[in-house]
């Protein structure tokens, strides 16, 4: 048993059971209206603001050391100048397809439009000031194109409100880093990977806290809410789980095929890895996996996936994208509903640049995820308290989302394989010559 709960999927799980528990007594027995019941709600509620600001706080340094070094990857090897710019280009396309999907699907369904008591009783914790914030944060077009290139980075990077531009910031640093003299060059990509991993294993180290943040944060919501919170998540995880099933076996299937390799086949292959994914959560922990069925099964050369399966654990997350828009939305919608203002066209066009740009580097540990969806929410002008909407789902979905990722990397690995010229699942005819 106690090895059974050392996985922190367990101890979520364990968490969010014993939060539905707490809330179900305390509206079983009308606890929830007791001097008793508020207080332990007002307890819960302060205890997960705090490990919300404990994850709020390690949000820059984590993306942008993550950005910085994701973008010196790229173009840093002369060798693969050719096989990277369409390393990017099918991250790039495949992730804003995701990412479109994702808000068509969202705005379509609008399992956050409901009636407005239901929505203000899964707000209750929030004040209705950060309830009306969000209707302030309108963006047009052409102001998130301004919000791009910040005049002052500094100042930017003290507001949440303009982390956009410090994105693109981080992508130009590592970027222009290779173009510095090699010893120049090398001391800054030893000096941004350094700073990485620290905050990664400052991350970890909040991540340990997670189930506590998901009990404090989900079981005030549960209080006040009781039933009436499951109808607008449940129909949250099915869109979701519909955006993730769409973009795997419809939108890569389909540029599978345009090169020519057989989707059913190449899923099949790809099985192994797509489990492991699941079961870890990490895509970086299944990379060996990946190059092992890429390789061994697709008959993809080790430069080609050398490059891009590495490459793609940490910088091409269209599941996770595709999730950080969902989410975000949704909590929106349900802002919305108790008398904020949905997010208009700009906005939404905002969170999509966001969520792909967020995607690089992050997504590689297991529910970072939450990472960017503060940040993005934090942009957006949503608080971030209110990102405990959605946690009870997180888990099942960082499994699926983590598989969508590992998937896309494996097609990347394929396609450019296959337009190199390489024979990608040769006849076993072939393969005894």
């Amino acid at each position: 048993m106690r090895k059974f709960f050392s996985k922190l999927h367990w101890q979520v799980a364990a968490a969010l059971f014993a939060a539905v528990a707490l809330a179900a007594t305390f509206r079983i027995f009308g606890a929830a209206e007791t001097p008793f019941g508020a207080g332990t709600v007002n307890l819960l509620s302060s205890v997960g603001s705090v490990f919300m600001r404990m994850l709020s706080m390690i949000v820059v340094p984590l993306v942008v050391t993550s950005v910085v070094c994701g973008s010196m990857h790229l173009g840093a090897s002369g060798k693969f100048l050719r096989i990277g710019a369409k390393t990017l280009l099918f991250y790039a396309v495949t992730g804003l397809l995701a990412t479109c999907l994702a808000v068509f699907l969202i705005n379509a369904a609008a399992p956050g439009d409901i009636p407005q008591e239901t929505a203000k009783n899964i707000l209750g914790g929030l004040p209705p000031e950060k309830i009306a914030q969000e209707s302030q944060q309108g963006h047009s077009v052409s102001e998130v194109v301004l919000r791009m290139f910040p005049p002052n980075i500094v100042a930017a990077a003290s507001d949440n409100t303009q982390l956009l531009g410090l994105i693109i910031f981080a992508v130009m640093l590592g970027v222009f880093i290779n173009s510095l003299p090699e010893k120049h060059a090398e001391f800054q990509r030893k000096l941004w990977q350094s700073f990485n991993a620290c905050f990664e294993k400052i991350t970890y180290f909040i991540m340990r806290f997670l189930p506590i943040g998901v009990f404090a944060l989900t079981a005030p919501v549960c209080v006040r809410a009781g039933l009436d919170v499951i109808g607008p998540v449940l129909s949250f995880f099915v869109v979701v789980v519909a955006a993730l099933l769409l973009h795997a076996l419809i939108t890569m299937s389909a540029i599978l095929y345009s090169a020519g390799i057989p989707p059913a086949k190449h899923l099949k292959a790809m099985m192994p890895a797509i489990i492991t994914a699941f079961s870890t959560s990490s895509s970086v922990a299944t990379v060996p996996v990946t190059l092992e069925c890429v390789e061994g099964s697709a008959r993809v050369s080790k430069d080609i996936s050398g490059f891009t399966i590495p490459l793609g654990a940490t910088v091409n997350m269209n599941g996770s994208a595709l999730y950080e828009c969902v989410a975000v939305i949704f909590i929106s919608q349900i802002m919305a509903s108790a008398g904020g203002a949905p997010l208009d066209i700009g906005t939404q066009f905002m969170v999509i640049i966001l969520a792909l740009l967020t995607s690089i580097g992050v997504a590689g540990i297991p529910s970072a995820s939450l990472v960017a969806i503060v940040l993005i929410m934090g942009v957006a002008g949503i608080p971030a308290e209110a990102v405990g909407i959605i946690w009870m789902t997180d888990r099942l979905l960082d499994m699926m989302r983590t598989s969508v990722n590992i998937y896309g990397d494996s097609c990347a690995a394929v396609w450019i394989a296959k337009t190199e010229g390489e024979n990608v699942y040769p006849e076993s005819s072939e393969i005894s010559k």
